[in-house]
């Protein structure tokens, strides 16, 4: 049996930054989703918000004690996508590195794939 790869990867930095997240929310959390909706000039942009449970039609990935759950309606959007997160002078974040983009408007807000 062939293990099933992850839609995503998390990196270190990204997963930090989301348990720093979690434990200043105030109140317990499963985790935290990604999502995509429909936003901005490209099409879509991504989502994430505090889970207070998770569905079952959820993907669950477990990185350094975070739970990242992806809804299932991002996960073809998403599938290869890299998340990460970056500190620079001007600006901190979280950056999707996703394979599946076509492209992405000017301002960086919405991709579409």
């Amino acid at each position: 049996m062939t293990e099933r790869k992850a839609p995503i990867t998390i990196t270190e930095a990204a997963a930090e930054r989301v348990k720093a997240l979690l434990a200043s929310r105030g109140k317990p959390s499963v985790g935290i989703r990604i999502g995509v909706r429909t936003k901005g000039c490209s099409g879509m942009s991504y989502t994430l918000e505090f889970a207070d449970e998770k569905t079952p039609f959820d993907e669950v990935i477990e990185k350094d004690g975070v739970t990242v759950l992806i809804d299932p309606k991002a996960s073809m959007f998403i599938f290869g996508t890299e998340m990460d997160f970056v500190e620079e002078k001007m600006q901190s974040g979280f950056v999707f590195r996703n394979p599946n983009e076509k492209g992405r408007c000017g301002c960086g807000e919405s991709f579409h794939v």
